[in-house]
């Protein structure tokens, strides 16, 4: 008997039902069951392990390890450096770090440490105020609204400002990115306010599909790109910040400064190199079958007659989306765990997050599994799902 049904569940407090709830999703996803998307930060130390033993034959493991950089730190720099086209990159233990140090440096290089930037950015939703407690630098928002940034938002700031950070693609507004047009006015209108102008790129490397451009035309409109190892890649950790020579030396110092300065980064460097090598060459390819995943999923909500449901972006930037119903969260997460105890199919592998009452969505990643799955997949597997909705429960 479900959880939503039982009378003794109903006795259990709703944290610890979504406690155990998580875990019969974990149990269902380790067991090898069928899902959309297999990501090292749900699999055991032994799985992460045997990944990194893997990633470890694309190198010379004879070579001295890393102390401090150097060795296979810098091998990945410079491999970074020549993709995105840029003079230097600095490898940093966070992103969170990255950016905050090349903000600091622009500021340094402006004189304005006021940096412009969405209120749904990274930096605003779920960094703790690190830009001004940390930084010193003054954060003002473009936009709040659900969209990317546009050209006439810059041009309207009231204030100067030194830098403008563009995330791309803008994750918590449904993994969106702008037009390859929009984006250089975006730019050419932070440049007529003398700003520079730095891309938060977490996945800037999953964006070449959408803008048609290589990364290197991609990066190069901005004076300075943050990249991730983990979001794209899989890897254990790690991020890059790349740019001009003189910026990436400076960040170096204050990478120190920050306690950035590890002593040893090899497995984790380790598992970016070979998701620079396994993975970025892949990612166009999933990023075209989300586009048929999501498809899949409006016409198998619409046969199921599931009163309103929508992808959001309709026809996904990147391969991840957002995917909103009618429903409470727990009715929906319990019924992608009860359809996956009952299927052995994990459509929706992650959380569910309110929007208000009886409506909440879920971000839905596609990878390497889920080219195994055809569009009639993906609809029978929404069929399987929507059966295990009560009814009368929508908003």
């Amino acid at each position: 008997m479900s959880e939503n049904t039982s009378d003794a569940a109903d006795l259990i407090p709703v944290e610890e039902q979504r406690r155990r709830r998580y875990e019969r999703r974990l149990s269902v996803y380790r067991r090898g069951d069928r899902v959309l998307a297999r990501l090292g930060l749900r699999e055991t130390l032994r799985q992460r392990l045997a990944s990194l033993e893997q990633a470890a034959r694309l190198y010379d493991l004879d070579e001295t390890v890393d102390l401090y950089g150097g060795g296979v730190v810098e091998a990945l720099e410079e491999k970074v450096a020549a993709l995105l086209g840029t003079e230097a990159a600095a490898f940093f233990p966070t992103g969170t770090m990255a950016q905050q140090v090349a903000l600091r440096c622009w500021a340094g290089r402006t004189g304005n440490p006021t940096v412009a930037l969405h209120a749904l950015a990274h930096p605003e939703v779920h960094e703790r105020d690190a830009l001004s407690r940390l930084g010193g630098l003054r954060p003002v928002h473009v936009t709040s609204e659900p969209r990317c940034t546009t050209a006439q938002d810059v041009r309207g700031l009231p204030e100067p400002f030194g830098a403008l950070l563009l995330e791309l693609p803008l994750r918590d507004a449904g993994f969106l990115l702008p037009s390859w047009e929009e984006l250089t006015e975006v730019v050419e209108a932070a440049r007529e306010r003398d700003a520079v102008v730095h891309f938060d790129g977490a996945r800037l490397w999953e964006s070449t599909v959408h803008f048609g451009r290589p990364l290197e035309e991609i990066a190069g409109l901005a004076d300075s790109v943050y990249v991730s190892f983990y979001k794209s890649f899989d890897g254990l950790g790690g991020a890059a910040l790349a740019g001009p020579g003189t910026l990436v030396e400076e960040a170096k110092t204050w990478r120190h400064r920050y306690g950035g300065q590890v002593f040893q980064q090899f497995p984790t460097a380790l598992s970016a190199l070979a998701g620079l090598e396994r993975e970025l060459p892949r990612l166009p390819e999933y990023v075209r079958h989300a586009r048929v995943v999501a498809a899949a999923l409006r016409e198998g909500f619409a046969a199921a007659g599931v009163p309103w449901a929508r992808v959001h972006p309709e026809v996904p930037h990147t391969y991840d989306f957002q995917v909103w119903l009618p429903y409470d969260v727990d009715v929906l997460a319990e019924a992608a765990v009860r359809t996956a105890e009952e299927t052995g199919t994990l459509l929706f592998g992650n959380a569910w997050d309110p929007k208000g009452p009886g409506l909440a969505f879920t971000e839905v990643y596609v990878r390497a599994a889920a080219l195994e799955w055809t569009a009639e997949d993906v609809k029978a597997a929404v069929a399987e799902f929507v059966a295990r909705l009560p009814e009368g429960v929508s908003g």
